[in-house]
């Protein structure tokens, strides 16, 4: 569960520290009062993209920090691991994130630096967050297949993996077939500009690091003549009779009055023999360096030769030996190709229809397990809306292949494969006995969105282990005994996790374990957000106003502390029934 949640300098918030615990929390407030900003700091933390626009005006960074408590064998831990994040389950989980005003996010899990997809790997598995608008992905049926996978990830998911996996291979194989198939004229045209190509760079028998050696030669041939005349005359001065023989009639001298004075004498001495054997190794090495230096201008014109024959090559095929050489094989191959287009265009059909076959019948294996998991789906789906006051709908997931007259055949018709497979599906729905299923967009109003989105959460809830769940006004639409089914769904479902909701209603309200008042307040001609955890007297207040609007009477409290009561008895009826 989430334990504490810090937000510093963002949006009007600047400073706020909660504590949260188990169970169901909902945070009411005025509009516009900043409820958001918290849902929008735990998005953040979560992976959320953020920019500079987020911090508090006059600040120069915001910050926010999440501790949660996870059991050992939450899936987080193993996410953790596999990113290199040494994490013990006996100890919270930390999260930080801050946001510089030049748009820069430095995130760290446990503190140790993440990048944000590290963060969204491990935020995704901590927190699932239903924004105010994302019910109407319902009314978009391209979102409707991913929802079912999702649903059934179990058993659809390795079977997706092995069907993409061949996809992949058909894809690339079916591209070069029909570029064989449809290979111009113009095409044909350029072998006689490959072969070309392909005689010249062979001819040049290139060898990759020639051009260094080649380059560091010429400047050592160019400068050959001055090379040894400096070399040797730093030789003769050496050798000669101002060189080491007079150096060594110096050392001569000093011995012989060494045992005269040895404390003085003895260290000079020391000095100017080690200086005389090691003037002595440098001429030795002037020498033979003098003896490798090689004044042939005949040589000097092959590697000048050579080196043009390079610089024309890399000109016209590559900017380094290496890319001549890839532009070599590249060319080898599609030279290849079209001097033996009829036996590639035959061995490339064959490999085609065999990967064609292996993904149609991966495409039906895959087909299957969803239309299995499609009508599971469906049942689930019912079961929950009954739950929210939509006993008498009827809900369908429709599952068929994608017709497509310039796609592949199967079964006598024409279908077309994506990454996803052959199948397209929609959620259709009849509100009412004796009417037809309908797609959801034609029918649906924002109130029943909002509970199929809810059933959809409540049911992948069971599923997923995400020990928070967040809904950003998910009661739109809806009010009444709808609104109290939902207040009651949301209870439910904090059985399993954590779940926490941004609410105006009261019914929804008073079924909560916690309830924190979120308002504006000015203080030294600022505005700012200020989260309130309310007591009991608290909440019945709160209520008493989202009840009665800006007049709070002894009747509107009176009412409020009555829901509450009645939200207590209503929670400790669910309770025994589960």
């Amino acid at each position: 569960m989430l334990v504490h949640l810090s937000i510093r300098n963002l949006a009007v918030v600047e400073s706020v520290d909660i504590t949260f615990d188990r169970g169901f929390h909902v945070l009411t407030g005025e509009t516009g009062a900043g409820k958001s900003i918290i849902i929008d700091a735990l998005g953040l933390l979560a992976g959320a993209r953020g920019s500079a626009d987020l911090i508090r005006y006059g600040c120069d960074k915001a910050e926010m920090e999440a501790s949660f408590d996870l059991p050992e064998a939450h899936p987080c831990w193993q996410a953790l691991s596999g990113i290199g994040i040494d994490a013990s389950p006996s100890e919270h989980l930390i999260i930080r994130r801050e946001i510089s005003m030049q748009g820069k996010s430095v995130s760290r899990i446990n503190g140790q630096l993440v990048n944000l997809s590290m963060l969204r790997e491990v935020g995704e598995r901590l927190i699932n967050l239903h924004g105010q608008h994302e019910h109407q992905t319902l009314l978009r049926p391209e979102r409707h297949l991913d929802l079912l996978d999702a649903y059934g990830a179990m058993s659809i998911l390795p079977l997706k993996q092995s069907y993409l996996e061949t996809y992949k291979a058909f894809t690339k194989v079916d591209k070069e077939w029909n570029e064989l198939r449809n290979a111009s004229q113009k095409a044909f045209q350029m072998l006689d500009l490959y072969r070309f190509q392909l005689e010249e760079i062979a001819a040049a028998s290139l060898k990759i690091g020639e051009d260094e050696l080649l380059s560091e030669e010429k400047v050592k041939l160019s400068h050959s003549e001055k090379m040894m005349d400096s070399v040797s005359g730093a030789y003769d001065l050496l050798y000669g009779d101002r060189g080491l023989e007079t150096i060594a009639k110096a050392i001569s001298r000093l011995e012989d009055i060494s045992d005269v004075d040895p404390k003085k004498v003895a260290p000079i001495l020391e000095q100017l023999q080690s200086a005389y054997y090691q003037l002595e190794d440098a001429t030795f090495a002037l020498r033979d360096y003098r003896e490798g230096i090689e004044f042939n201008p005949g040589r000097l014109q092959e590697v000048e030769d050579r080196l043009d024959i390079l610089s024309s090559l890399r000109r016209k095929y590559g900017d380094s030996i290496e890319g001549i050489l890839d532009y070599y094989e590249k060319i080898r191959q599609e030279t290849d190709t079209l001097e033996n287009k009829d036996e590639v265009l035959e061995r490339l059909g064959k490999q085609r229809e065999t990967l064609l076959e292996e993904l149609l019948t991966k495409a039906e294996a895959l087909s299957h397990e969803r239309r299995q998991c499609a009508a599971d789906l469906a049942a689930q789906i019912e079961g929950e809306l009954r739950d929210l006051q939509m006993q008498r709908t009827s809900l369908k997931v429709d599952l068929h292949p994608m017709d497509d007259p310039s796609g592949v055949e199967w079964k006598g018709r024409r279908v077309r494969l994506t990454r996803h497979g052959m199948d397209t599906a929609e959620f259709l729905i009849s509100p009412n006995p004796g009417e037809p299923l309908r797609p959801l967009s034609k029918i649906a109003s924002g109130g029943e969105l909002s509970r199929m989105m809810l059933a959809l959460k409540s049911i992948f809830a069971r599923h997923d282990q995400v020990p928070v769940l967040i809904f950003d006004e998910v009661d739109t639409g809806v009010s009444g005994r709808a609104a109290q089914s939902i207040a009651e769904k949301l209870y439910k479902l904090s059985a399993n996790c954590q779940v926490f909701s941004i609410t105006h209603l009261p019914q929804v309200a008073c079924m909560a374990d916690g309830q924190f008042l979120i308002e504006k307040v000015v203080e030294g001609e600022r505005t700012m957000t200020r989260v309130e955890p309310l007591s009991e007297e608290g909440r019945v207040m709160e209520l008493a106003r989202m009840l009665g609007g800006v007049e709070v009477t002894e009747k509107t409290r009176h009412h409020a502390q009555e829901m509450l009561n009645l939200a207590r008895r209503q929670k400790e009826s669910i309770l025994v029934a589960e």
